[in-house]
């Protein structure tokens, strides 16, 4: 089996949850890590915990010379680039109706712009050492659910810019993967649970296994395994997978039939929930948007 001793890895929302347990992972397998992320603090704690071989960088990566210059530190600490995880993401709540358009905006600029900087910026590197590039969408780009709109259409579409790219680069010895998941026990998830019961009542109604949360170690497990060997899809559990083959079906008016029975219950009660809420995402999130707009 290939190693990964030595390799150099980008990681992006690394602080917390997957990528932060998939950052240690390849610590523990000798990785040399350049960790990205706008909260500082869990960051540096992070890196601090690692050692010498992993470099930290307070980062939005929806800023393009701001993920490029951490980029360029990790190229002049450790010599170059030769994985890419392309993690950080967010979630918003609420209906398209009714989800605050900026937080709308937020979703869309960090999980799909996030990821177009966090490859422009690696790409030289990644090329010249022919390396991986690993993009995480979710199961979200197969079955898409009311009241996350945002993060449907943003997985969704780093699934096809993971699809483009892997053409562009293939000449030059680049492998591309996207990595598909359903509900992972992590923040964006914890805090939708935490946030509304009309989370947790979708969960309740999504057919078969669509509904579960699966632990991190699992995804983890998954991540390392498609880093090694360079994986074209990523998928966990293994049963997302079926429903990427069976997305055409998923997403007509036969899988339309599972959910639109529980949508005029379920979403008014989201919207509801979210207004009192007085936030369309997170509390996490906002903290973090606001580090974003004035970095100070």
């Amino acid at each position: 089996m290939p190693t990964l001793r030595n390799k150099v890895a980008l990681v992006t929302g690394a602080a917390r949850g997957i990528g932060a347990e998939t950052s240690r992972a390849l610590a523990r397998r000798g990785v040399k890590l350049v960790l990205i992320d706008l909260d500082a603090a869990p960051l540096k704690a992070l890196a601090a915990e690692l050692g010498d071989d992993a470099l930290a960088v307070a980062a939005d990566v929806c800023d393009l010379p701001a993920v490029q210059k951490a980029v360029d530190s990790g190229v002049a600490k450790f010599g170059g680039i030769d994985f890419v995880l392309a993690n950080a993401g967010i979630a918003s709540y609420g209906s398209v109706m009714q989800v605050d358009p900026a937080t709308f905006k937020r979703v869309i600029d960090i999980n799909i712009l996030g990821v177009f900087h966090t490859v422009r910026a690696a790409l030289p590197s990644v090329i010249e050492r022919k390396g991986y590039i690993l993009v995480v969408s979710s199961l979200a780009a197969f079955a898409p659910a009311p009241g996350l709109a945002a993060y449907n259409a943003s997985k969704a579409g780093v699934e096809h810019f993971a699809n483009t790219l892997r053409l562009e680069v293939a000449h030059r010895g680049v492998a591309v993967g996207s990595a598909h998941m359903s509900w992972i026990d992590t923040p964006l998830v914890q805090d939708a649970k935490a946030d509304l019961t009309a989370f947790n009542q979708l969960l309740a109604v999504l057919p078969g296994p669509l509904g579960k949360t699966t632990s991190v170690d699992p995804c983890v497990a998954a991540f390392v395994d498609g880093l090694t060997g360079r994986k074209r899809r990523v998928y966990v559990p293994r049963w997302v997978e079926l429903v990427g083959w069976l997305k055409a079906v998923v997403t007509s008016r036969v899988g339309d039939r599972n959910l639109l029975p529980h949508v005029p219950e379920i979403l008014p009660r989201m919207d509801e929930e979210v207004a009192k809420l007085g936030r369309s995402t997170s509390a996490r999130n906002v903290a973090l948007d606001d580090v974003a707009v004035d970095p100070k």
